[in-house]
């Protein structure tokens, strides 16, 4: 009887899970809450532990990149990408990963390449590259670069006290681990990517196209966007902001002490980040209602509810069945902890979050003997939402793409990001495990 509840209560909980996916956007936080409610009110479970923390560092760190777009800070950035992109377009499939790639790690969202997605499928174009293979690893790369930002929601999820951030792993760890798997990784991707498909010459469906003239020259998706001329100010002012968060975690004697005790990561975070949106707005002289409107802010918001219901459900139903749960899958992930990146990934799909997928299943591999350090090595795998080609930046870099060689195939799942997805996450997982076993 005792195994039926708990099934029951893990399918309510796939089923919200799912349902909240399909309808998207804040409804996964939604419908996470649903499961909240039936979990504590049908089935009689104690309510499990809100992750406020992470939830305070995602309004912070996304109300200072909400700021920097408000300030022209990240069009003053992709006129500076595109420039760059420009002087090296046969080279296109390998500076594009590593241009969004970057831009990820700086800011902290994936959302920071819609601008670029544009750029890169029209230089590659006019260089007569087949533009599927630079958008495809370059929306791969937006994403994997998360996993690794030190202003990221991911990072903050695994660096809360309740998680890695209270087993020893820190931002130094995070960087040197995660920053050089992803590097390696986005390189060898681009590389298979440089021989993917067809040249786009004989491409059917950009040959199509051409007869039926829709593909005229479009000059405005490569021109330099005008940008507030105070907005290099913004963009030194948020850079400084990531770099005080890197020191402050890589050298706990830069912390203020309270109690012979170094203040918390969390914090240091929070009270960074906000003082940094405040400046930007000052130095920018932007609007704050421009930053509230802006789609850096309302990615953001989607973060902060969706982890607020799905991370609030699983962990009413885990520790309420935590002994159950364990001893019946203990063993597995104790003698093969590398499995637990299926989880991870099964579960990334479904989330559409890094840091919802994070905060729901770190704590479970923690109790079920997973070292911290494998858990940060099995990072890259919440980036797993790759598999199925609607989450937005892989519809949009579909829709940029005028060639058609960047789509979805007969069966959804054979779509052009699958194998630079597949690449990059068991590349960087591999790197990442030798560079773990390197670290003292």
């Amino acid at each position: 009887m005792a195994t039926l509840l708990i099934i029951l209560q893990l399918l309510i909980v796939l089923a919200m899970i799912f349902i909240g996916a399909k309808v998207g956007g804040i409804a996964l936080g939604m419908y996470g809450m649903v499961g909240v409610l039936v979990l504590v009110f049908v089935f009689g479970l104690e309510p499990g532990v809100i992750p406020v923390d992470v939830m305070l560092i995602i309004v912070s760190v996304i109300t200072a990149s909400a700021s920097l777009q408000a300030a022209g800070g990240l069009d003053y950035m992709v006129n500076v990408a595109a420039r760059f992109l420009k002087k090296h377009p046969s080279r296109i499939t390998f500076y594009a990963p590593l241009v969004t790639w970057g831009f990820t790690l700086l800011a902290g969202t994936a959302h920071t390449c819609y601008a670029l997605l544009p750029i890169i499928a029209e230089i590659a174009r006019k260089e007569k590259v087949r533009p599927e293979r630079p958008l495809s690893i370059a929306t791969i790369a937006a994403s994997l670069g998360c996993s690794g930002s030190p202003v990221s929601a991911a990072t903050a999820a695994i660096l809360s006290t309740s998680l890695l951030g209270a087993k020893g792993i820190g931002m130094r760890e995070i960087m040197m681990v995660t920053i050089p798997a992803s590097l390696i990784a986005i390189l060898v991707a681009s590389l298979v990517q440089n021989y993917v498909g067809k040249p786009l010459e004989q491409d059917p469906e950009y040959q199509r196209r051409l007869r039926d003239g829709l593909l005229e020259d479009d000059a405005a998706a490569t021109e330099e966007k005008a940008v507030n001329p105070r907005a290099k100010w913004a963009v030194l002012v948020f850079l400084l902001g990531v770099l005080m968060i890197v020191l402050f975690g890589i050298f706990l004697g830069l912390r203020p002490s309270f109690d012979d005790e170094p203040m918390e990561m969390n914090a240091i975070i929070e009270i960074l980040m906000m003082s940094i949106a405040a400046l930007i707005l000052w130095v920018g002289k932007a609007d704050v209602r421009h930053a509230m409107g802006g789609n850096v802010f309302a990615s953001g918001m989607n973060a902060m509810v969706s982890i607020f219901g799905v991370a609030w459900m699983g962990s009413t139903f885990f520790e309420a069945n935590r002994e159950t749960i364990i001893d019946s899958v203990e063993g597995v992930f104790t003698s093969y902890p590398l499995l637990f990146a299926i989880p991870l990934f099964l579960f990334s799909i479904m989330l559409f979050s890094q840091a919802a997928t994070a905060k729901t299943l770190y704590p479970v591999g923690l109790v079920m003997g997973v070292s911290p350090m494998m858990l940060l090595v099995l990072f890259p795998a919440v980036n797993g939402y790759f598999f199925l080609p609607n989450y937005p930046t892989s519809v949009a870099a579909i829709g940029f793409d005028r060639t058609g060689t960047t789509r979805i195939g007969k069966y959804v799942v054979n779509h052009s990001f699958m194998l630079p997805g597949f690449i990059t996450t068991f590349v960087s997982i591999g790197v990442g495990y030798l560079i773990a076993s390197l670290i003292p």
